[in-house]
């Protein structure tokens, strides 16, 4: 778990450059590692967060400039680069849980808010029109009739929440084209949770909850699909990172590398295999 709470202000002088909206620091506020930013480099300097860029970054700053415009108010404000070129994002003040998860979380209010969320995001998204040439972290994947730009990891550890809320959603480096129920079964796989006895005790339920209902408040929550549909979607969407991990991670391409060498093809295997023997349960 890591506090990601303001402290104090922070000055700066904002001017236009060619191509980018560049930031000059101007204080002496130090800069404060963010915990859990393993897969990019990120930091805090007063109210702002300072992260490492990639090819993905203009189209992500697309997302969150739309979502901006339309008034959706738990994801960050971009406000340009800084001098040494990193992204500079607006703080979303609040704490991020890894595990345990937040406790509001393993309570069907939290489930239920969390649901919400993804809802929200995705009904401010569903007009927004990537940019021509648009290329995200997996690529250039092009957006299809029906689909919206996913946040790509809409798991526990992306939320901030704040007086027993979740009021921000971070990290979105793995923004990317595709269907809307597949990040609902993201969001199912690892918040209700799918994925096995350890896993329930890791994120902090001292017994097995009812996962028939929590699936199923899910389902209900955001609409438009079935439990069924978002257990077949789990299937889908585990087996897509599964590919993904073994073929990017052989080429070395990050982050996906490092999810071989910690043997998440097998983990999610294993986890899949489970969630067979379970189905007619949760069904």
């Amino acid at each position: 778990m890591s506090e990601r709470v303001f402290t104090g202000s922070e000055s700066y002088a904002a001017c236009q450059v060619p191509g980018k909206h560049k930031i000059h620091h101007m204080s002496s506020e130090p800069e404060v590692p963010l915990a859990g930013g393993w897969v990019n480099q990120v930091v805090r300097i007063g109210e702002t967060v300072h992260r490492s860029v990639g090819p993905w970054t203009p189209a992500v700053h697309a997302v969150l400039r739309h979502l901006e415009a339309a008034d959706f108010d738990a994801a960050p404000r971009v406000l340009g680069f800084d001098d040494r070129g990193r992204e500079v994002l607006t703080y979303i003040e609040g704490t991020v849980y890894e595990e345990p998860w937040a406790p509001q979380l393993r309570e069907d209010a939290g489930l239920i808010a969390l649901t919400r969320l993804l809802r929200r995001y995705h009904d401010a998204a569903a007009d927004f029109a990537p940019p021509v040439g648009a290329s995200w972290r997996a690529g250039a994947v092009p957006l299809q009739p029906g689909e919206v730009v996913r946040h790509g990891d809409f798991g526990p550890w992306n939320i901030v929440w704040l007086s027993g809320e979740p009021v921000g959603v971070i990290d979105w480096d793995f923004a990317e084209p595709g269907p809307p129920l597949l990040e609902l079964a993201y969001l199912a796989w690892n918040a209700v949770p799918l994925r096995g006895e350890e896993r329930l005790a890791a994120v902090g339920f001292d017994s097995r909850p009812d996962l028939r209902r929590r699936l199923r408040l899910v389902a209900g929550t955001y609409g438009a699909f079935s439990p069924e549909q978002i257990v077949d979607a789990v299937f889908e969407i585990a087996q897509s990172d599964i590919n993904r991990t073994r073929a990017w991670g052989a080429e070395g391409k990050e982050p996906w590398s490092r999810f071989l060498t910690f043997g998440n093809p097998e983990l999610f295997e294993a986890e899949l295999d489970w969630l067979h023997e379970e189905r007619h349960r949760l069904t």
